[in-house]
């Protein structure tokens, strides 16, 4: 039995090309890969349900460190409209499930893209941008046992993309190592083309399947809003992985003196800004209820002290009255600041 592992984003196109393979009696294993900006809900029952109805395995990678340090920042494609470097993701992503591949003594990839789908990533050019670098992975020499690079082997390819199968648009692509061997069986793979979605529509209806996702899955490097607060952040200072969070959740702020600053706006946000950071001080209202705060631990001691009072303003406090807020390690007495005028610092008004 051959073995896949399929990149699954929790879109229904992934779960189709699963399901495709595995109707040939291939096994597939689900791979997630966690870039830390794939939403800010936990999706981890979903993915179960899923591909438990696809009847395949789940197996989630977290490569959010690898991601930031080695992809957000220098992609050689660049980004989309916002901050998002699809295409070397998305090559990054084939990067990481080769490397397992050569762990779980898997033979090939697959991905659910359909080409025209999405304007960035899923053109035909893109593909073979995604290819190209695909290729760039191969020529390390820990792939030299599944590839027969002058292609004296011929039950072997020569080139590591040709080891990457993409089910939903596969007749509309050249043969693939896979399909050329006869692993899998190309007449029973698709031809989809394009952003239309009543033919995978209509297939989930006759699987049955309840679980599914829209295109897209909601990625936050291409949403307006952290995309701006990633440029802003980066332009302004070196980033650190930590800063993930800070521009994915909270009241976003540039204070008076230029340091930056964010507040939580609900208990949910404040459990994810409850994190040791190492650029940023925390923020917290020893005698009220509130919000918890970040602001940078080089900001100016005026800076703190509004940042401090502005979190305060945020919570159940007094205008009249002054409490107790710590700010980092110091403990100072402030006033609340009144949030209507706290508004000129938000990043967005």
């Amino acid at each position: 039995m051959k073995k896949a592992l399929a990149l699954f984003s929790g879109g229904l196109d992934s779960m189709i090309s699963m399901k495709l393979l595995k109707d040939q009696g291939i096994e597939v294993i689900a791979l997630h890969f966690n870039i830390g900006f794939g939403g800010n809900r936990d999706k981890l029952e979903y993915l179960k349900n899923a591909t438990a109805q696809v009847g395949v395995e789940l197996q989630v990678c977290d490569i959010r460190n690898q991601f930031f340090d080695e992809i957000l920042f220098t992609p050689k494609y660049g980004y989309g409209r916002f901050f998002n470097p699809c295409i070397d993701c998305h090559a990054n992503m084939f990067r990481n499930a080769f490397y397992l591949l050569l762990e779980m003594g898997a033979d090939f990839v697959i991905s659910g893209e359909v080409i025209g789908q999405r304007p960035k990533s899923q053109r035909r050019e893109a593909l073979d941008q995604v290819r190209k670098l695909v290729r760039e992975i191969g020529k390390d020499s820990i792939f030299d046992k599944i590839l027969s690079r002058d292609g004296s082997d011929v039950s072997k390819p020569v080139y590591l993309d040709d080891l990457v199968l993409r089910p939903m648009s596969a007749k509309l692509l050249e043969p693939t190592f896979p399909e050329r061997a006869l692993w899998v069986d190309r007449e029973k793979l698709l031809d989809v083309n394009g952003r239309g979605r009543n033919r995978q529509l209509k297939m989930l209806k006759d699987f049955g399947w309840k679980y599914y996702e829209n295109p897209g899955g909601g990625c936050l490097l291409t949403d307006v809003g952290v995309s701006l607060k990633l440029k802003d952040l980066s332009a302004h200072r070196k980033m650190v992985i930590e800063d993930s969070a800070i521009v994915k959740v909270g009241r976003y702020m540039v204070l008076k003196d230029g340091a930056r600053c964010v507040v939580a706006r609900n208990e949910e946000e404040n459990s994810k800004l409850d994190l040791s950071h190492p650029l940023m001080e925390k923020i917290e209202l020893l005698e009220c209820a509130g919000p918890i705060g970040l602001v940078e631990s080089q900001a100016s001691f005026e800076d703190k002290v509004l940042a401090g009072r502005i979190t305060l303003g945020y919570g159940k406090s007094q205008k009249d009255q002054s409490y107790l807020v710590r700010i980092g390690k110091e403990e100072l007495l402030l006033s609340p600041y009144d949030k209507e005028e706290a508004r000129q610092f938000l990043f967005f008004k």
